[in-house]
């Protein structure tokens, strides 16, 4: 397959199960956001986020998501799930996705989440560490 024409430093390969599809015999809209947050929580595991959020007590909380469906996709299949980081702002960042059939080698949906930092002993929004989102740009430009 073809690399993206757009830089998304973390892929994973994730092959569509049988029960992934609803009724209607496509993958179920809801499945997308499982999708999302597979590749949300690799991104987050190659920054070292757990340990940073032990040391830090601060934890992620999905704010807003969104997806664009742009082709229907079905099993058997093997889906490449693409994630980046695009903005940066105090209290978080957003990340956007990008889903890719191989068997129809072509991008089936598109997606976008607000993540906002949360101080984990008082509950209220945290500010956006510099060590995580020093580790954020380090992972955006080396891949």
């Amino acid at each position: 397959m073809a690399p993206s024409k757009q830089h998304f430093p973390v892929s994973l390969d994730i092959p569509v199960a049988w029960g992934d599809m609803d009724a209607l015999q496509h993958v179920n809209n809801v499945v997308y956001f499982r999708y999302f947050e597979t590749i949300r929580i690799e991104y987050l595991r190659r920054i070292g986020m757990l340990e940073i959020l032990a040391a830090e007590q601060i934890s992620p909380v999905l704010a807003e998501t969104s997806a664009r469906y742009r082709r229907a996709v079905v099993f058997p299949d093997t889906l490449v799930l693409e994630g980046r980081v695009s903005e940066f702002f105090d209290h978080g960042f957003t990340m956007e996705y990008q889903i890719t059939s191989k068997q129809q080698q072509a991008v089936t949906t598109q997606g976008t989440a607000r993540i906002v930092m949360l101080n984990m002993v008082t509950g209220e929004k945290a500010a956006l560490s510099k060590r995580l989102k020093q580790q954020m740009v380090q992972l955006e430009e080396i891949t």
